[in-house]
């Protein structure tokens, strides 16, 4: 089991472009980002700041942080003008999953850097079709469940080092301290699996594991990422040739989200015309991989309309 823990943080690694000691794993990434709210440094009076596009497990565990203002802007555009000298921290997603709006990471990278502040990214709906830049963060995480074909129940965990090399959790289990445990003096392990306070979640960690090695069998990264953006694009075409209202602006990922008022509805409508697709939160939204082709995007197009009354 340890062999198998270590030859999947390499895999990843390599994925990520990062240092093996940098990739670990947690229970989700909710579960990462209360750890980071919990442990950096967050003076009284200081701000986080995200936009209003972005997903609550990535903003729960600083929203409760006693003493910090949450700056919440409208969509990405609008987290540069809330920056300033008092922002500890930038929360973002890569690709949003309300939206499908693609984050411009080296802009927010260079924002942060200007003053001081960290940068926190969530690749959740990028990791798997697109090629990770994991090294832009000063830490980032993707659930496993997505594009990356794994399952619920494990989180890939980023730390970069050379950014952070002080960063410590304010907690520890077993499995995060180093052995044989000094409980007057107890010490993390030195790399980024203090992320992982008790056991990894085993059983879907060895289903990332042949997950990953599977997606290797296609025709490579950048021709994976060249196909979805192909894909997604002709998706969005199709549906504003349509004349349907799109929320997808021109710089999207795997995501394309058409605004419903009944989604449920329309969810069940589309799976009854063999169309998957997802809703929620006033929108259906449409995400495509690897194993898609265009016959796919055509059906999407051609059951869209029977749903949108």
């Amino acid at each position: 089991m340890d062999a198998e823990v270590l030859a999947v943080r390499g895999l990843l690694a390599e994925e990520w472009g990062v240092a093996l000691a940098e990739i670990g794993f947690v229970s989700s990434v909710a579960d990462g980002c209360a750890m980071l709210g919990e442990s950096l440094e967050l003076p009284p009076g200081c701000n986080v700041v995200a936009a209003d596009i972005e997903y609550s497990s990535v903003l729960g565990g600083f929203a409760l942080r006693p003493g910090v203002a949450m700056r919440i802007g409208q969509g990405l555009a609008g987290i540069a003008g809330l920056v300033d000298a008092r922002t500890r921290a930038i929360l973002v997603s890569d690709i949003s999953q309300l939206t499908g709006e693609a984050a411009d990471l080296p802009a927010l990278r260079a924002l942060a850097d200007a003053v001081g502040a960290a940068l926190i990214v969530d690749f959740t709906q990028a990791a798997g079709w697109k090629r990770v830049d994991a090294a832009m963060a000063d830490f980032a995480f993707s659930s496993c469940y997505k594009w990356l074909l794994g399952s619920t129940g494990i989180t890939v965990a980023y730390w970069n080092m050379a950014r952070q090399p002080h960063w410590a959790p304010r907690s520890g289990g077993w499995f995060s301290l180093v052995a044989p445990i000094d409980w007057h003096a107890p010490a993390l392990v030195a790399d980024a699996m203090r992320f992982c306070r008790g056991n990894p979640a085993f059983v879907p960690l060895y289903m990332l594991g042949h997950a990953v090695m599977t997606a290797r069998g296609w025709a490579g990264a950048a021709a994976v990422e060249a196909h979805v953006l192909a894909l997604t694009a002709a998706m969005r075409q199709g549906v504003l040739a349509a004349g349907l209202p799109c929320w997808t602006p021109s710089r999207h990922g795997a995501n394309i989200c058409i605004p419903h008022p009944d989604s449920a509805a329309a969810v069940a409508g589309l799976q009854a015309r063999g169309v998957m697709a997802w809703g929620g939160r006033g929108r259906l939204r449409f995400s495509f991989h690897g194993y898609n082709g265009m016959d796919d995007v055509a059906a999407a197009l051609a059951a869209l309309p029977t749903v949108m009354g």
